[in-house]
């Protein structure tokens, strides 16, 4: 993973180098810090804000330089736009658009001043807790995925922003906050760098052998090949790989950092077609170099292992990606073939195209049946619907179960990265009854979003479950405050933060 932006933590007192960044709130004056670097400079800096027009709100920023004798280079006031009603969310996407700002004016190293609001302990400790935020919102604005790109190679890892001071009273308890943020960084980055490549280079194999990358932080990885799944019956996630000579992989990740090891995990489970041409239901060829990121469910869940590990996270959580390759090869599946399912369920194949919900069939069954889990989440690239109906702003959420949905929602909303909850019911179940076999993999024009989900229920029995249609949301998603890579590593997150909040002992 590429991490560009090295963060270092210091105490309050006033800068006496480089680049300073100080972050204003809307209609505020100018901060306590900045006024008392130099008091004779204090006019000079009150005097640009108002030559300049800034006020402190959300998306402006000020570049001010600076009397010789000040010591600095420069002042860059960013604006904060409602501090009072900042969240945690808040404060990552501030350390985003001061990463964006630094790197916009080319500056490499910076230290950037947080001021506590008031001066009880508590205030102060509230600052260490923003700084580490603002951290974690500069690493992933500043990620880029350049693996490949030879011309000025040098010359381009030292473009941008490399080194971030931040300026605080507590440095020592900003470190200590910034220790799980990092983790949680290098989860994402992580997730980021295994959609961002290129389906040539990363096959399911491949894919396996990234996640047995996670040993060294003390995940357990298990990894199932062909022969394996068959002898499980894993014929539905066997038939999407068939067309491939590319073999397919099961890989099973387990954190057990609960204090009983015995305790039901959660379970994650990720779609991880790392490429889907369609099969022989081809995809049209425009757009189709996106289906690289067909394994963005993988991904995330792979990125949460890291994460969890990395932070020492007390839960037992099990992360289960079922890898495979999506060709209309000569001895790929056909529209019309009937496979079944390791639960014994029988499907017709009326799409080939709708490869993710086969795969994840056989993964839930598996992962169900072998760690009767506390709760089940899965989350895949599955249906182009979901973009019909909620655009790329929030994932589709699905689920049997409303006290899950609710903490997932939840967490969606601290972190930013929202889900909506989709209906279902038996009116949409019945849409994949099939005539010749128990059930269809397609359930025609209407609600295919909410029809995919209704599939997947199938194979859940009644564990808590969710699943997030992420296709809008994973990979080729707007570029946002901690995010200009095409992957956005979406779910790590999340996920991070359902665990922390409810799965930590």
């Amino acid at each position: 993973m590429s991490e560009r932006v090295k963060i270092g933590f210091d105490g309050i007192e006033a800068p006496t180098a480089g680049v300073l960044v100080v972050p204003v709130a809307r209609g505020a004056a100018l901060p306590e810090l900045a006024a008392r670097l130099d008091a004779k400079s204090a006019k000079h800096l009150s005097r640009a804000m108002k030559a300049g027009d800034f006020h402190g709100r959300s998306e402006t920023a000020l570049d001010i330089l600076v009397p010789p004798k000040l010591g600095l280079e420069r002042v860059l006031l960013v604006g904060m736009g409602d501090a009072a009603r900042y969240q945690d969310a808040d404060w990552v996407a501030l350390g985003g658009r001061i990463a964006a700002a630094l790197e916009a004016r080319k500056i490499k190293r910076a230290q950037l001043a947080i001021e506590a609001r008031g001066k009880s302990r508590k205030a102060q400790r509230d600052a260490a807790g923003h700084a580490a935020a603002i951290a974690l919102g500069a690493i992933l604005r500043a990620y880029r995925f350049r693996k490949y790109r030879s011309k000025a190679k040098a010359r381009r890892k030292e473009d941008g922003l490399r080194e971030l001071t931040i300026l605080c009273h507590e440095p020592s308890a900003a470190e200590r906050a910034f220790e799980g943020r990092h983790a949680l960084a290098q989860g994402v980055m992580l997730a980021r760098d295994l959609v961002n490549e290129p389906a040539n280079r990363l096959g399911p194999v491949e894919f396996a052998a990234e996640a047995q990358r996670l040993e060294k932080l003390g995940v357990g990885v298990e990894v199932l090949d062909e022969h394996a799944m068959r002898e499980l019956k894993m014929d539905a996630l066997l038939a999407v790989a068939q067309g491939s000579e590319r073999p397919p992989r099961l890989v099973v990740m387990r954190w057990l950092g609960a204090k009983s090891k015995r305790a039901k995990p959660l379970v994650v489970v990720g779609k991880g077609v790392c490429f889907d041409t369609g099969g022989i239901s081809l995809k049209p060829a425009k757009g189709m170099e996106d289906m690289k990121g067909d394994m963005g469910g993988a991904a995330a869940v792979t990125g949460l292992m890291h994460t969890l590990a990395a932070r020492k996270a007390r839960a037992n959580v099990v992360g289960v990606i079922g890898l495979v390759e999506n060709m209309p090869g000569a001895a790929a599946q056909r529209p019309g073939d009937i496979v079944t399912a390791m639960s014994g369920t029988t499907i017709e194949v009326l799409n080939t195209d709708a490869e993710g919900r086969l795969v994840l069939a056989d993964a839930l069954w598996y992962a169900k049946d072998r760690f009767k889990p506390k709760a089940m989440i899965d989350l895949a690239t599955l249906t182009g619907a979901i973009l019909v109906a909620l655009g790329q702003e929030h994932a589709g959420l699905f689920s049997n179960n409303d006290r899950l949905a609710r903490q997932i929602a939840a967490a969606g909303e601290g972190t930013g990265e929202k889900v909506w909850r989709m209906p279902m019911g038996k009116a949409y179940d019945k849409m994949i009854e099939s005539k010749v076999a128990d059930i269809k993999n397609i359930g025609g024009r209407w609600a295919g979003a909410i029809t995919a989900a209704q599939f997947l229920a199938r194979f859940v029995d009644d564990v808590p479950w969710a699943h997030l249609d992420i296709a809008g949301t994973a990979m080729a998603s707007p570029k946002s405050d901690i995010n200009a890579s095409w992957a956005s590593g979406y779910g790590v997150r999340l996920l991070d933060t359902l665990v922390a909040k409810h799965y930590e002992s």
